[in-house]
């Protein structure tokens, strides 16, 4: 096994990134977020990205971000940043979480354009240049990749494995089957389920090999989020099944009423709960009176449900 895929076995935290009522960052916030994180049993940090608000953050406040969970975590856990944009900036920010001392990086899709796979390719090729970091692709959005394409990613020594927020479970089984028999590298290249609200689509995607995934409910509930990890990995369907429909399943529900929401409302839901992360930056939208009244709703129906499972309130913390 390589040493990036022992870095990330455990359940994947995405913090939030604190603001103040006028949007500027909230450096002390975000130190008490991250403990918050790792006193939970957060398996890895992976700070500035996607329900970070990556794309609302300057290349300063990134690295402002990424060197505070490094001095708050001491060692503990590993500490990912998010990186991104046009092929310069992703290239920039990748040197600058290697200067930071980030244990690794988060690709993100490329700005606005797309290319045919190659360019793809080339896109992350250029991205990651001569970076000593192991290196996640992100496959979303503008940057989807063939199975082809994806096999090429081996060809490249920093990328260390993508990350599938696309969400065609056919096409991803194809790619993990296809690297997997490239052999070589293939055979240690880390897989991992990014899509919005993960524990969704967990047990389906661990059927194609694709175990890991990233938990933004982790910023808000970890309790739910590391007993529902547990559970898959003992194979607990039941388990599963309660917290599904006690709390994710409506949870998924009231995300899809409003673009966006796949971090606004769990970052509300945070604040709820008396973390002081602050509102999200434009163009995210807060959740209404309305919403958060059935969010609060939510949130005392999974922690019920929780604590009706077998070890009580906590268990698998």
């Amino acid at each position: 096994m390589t040493e990036p895929a022992r870095a990330l076995d455990g359940l994947l935290a995405f913090p939030f990134t604190p603001f103040t009522d006028d949007l500027a960052l909230d450096p002390g916030v975000f130190a008490e977020h991250v403990a918050f994180h790792v006193e939970a049993g957060a398996g890895a940090l992976f700070v500035g990205c996607g329900t970070g608000e990556f794309g609302s953050l300057t290349p300063g406040e990134l690295d402002t971000l990424v060197r505070i969970a490094l001095d708050v975590t001491g060692g503990r856990v590993p500490v990912w940043a998010g990186a991104g944009g046009g092929a310069a900036a992703a290239r920039a920010g990748i040197a600058a979480a290697a200067a930071a001392g980030a244990d690794g990086v988060l690709l993100m899709p490329p700005y606005l354009v797309t290319g045919p796979p190659e360019g793809l390719v080339a896109h992350v090729r250029y991205a990651v240049a001569d970076t000593p970091l192991p290196v996640i692709v992100y496959h979303r959005s503008t940057s989807v990749f063939t199975e082809e394409a994806a096999v090429s990613l081996l060809s490249v020594d920093s990328v260390a494995g993508l990350k599938d927020g696309h969400g065609d479970i056919e096409r991803m089984s194809r790619i993990v089957t296809a690297v997997r028999a490239a052999g070589g590298r293939g055979r240690d290249f880390l897989f991992f389920n990014g899509l919005p609200t993960a524990e969704m689509s967990a047990r389906a995607y661990a059927a194609i090999g694709v175990r890991r995934y990233s938990s933004a409910v982790h910023g808000c509930v970890p309790e739910i989020a590391q007993r529902f990890h547990r559970a898959l990995a003992e194979e607990d369907g039941a388990t599963m099944d309660a917290l599904l429909r006690g709390f994710y399943r409506p949870l998924v529900a009231l995300r899809d009423e409003t673009p966006g929401f796949a971090v606004s409302l769990v970052k509300a839901a945070a604040r709820l709960r008396g973390q002081k992360v602050g509102p999200v930056r434009p163009p995210l939208a807060e959740p209404s009176a309305d919403q958060l009244r059935r969010l609060e709703r939510i949130l005392d129906d999974g922690l019920a449900v929780l604590a009706s499972l077998p070890g009580g309130e906590g268990a698998g913390r």
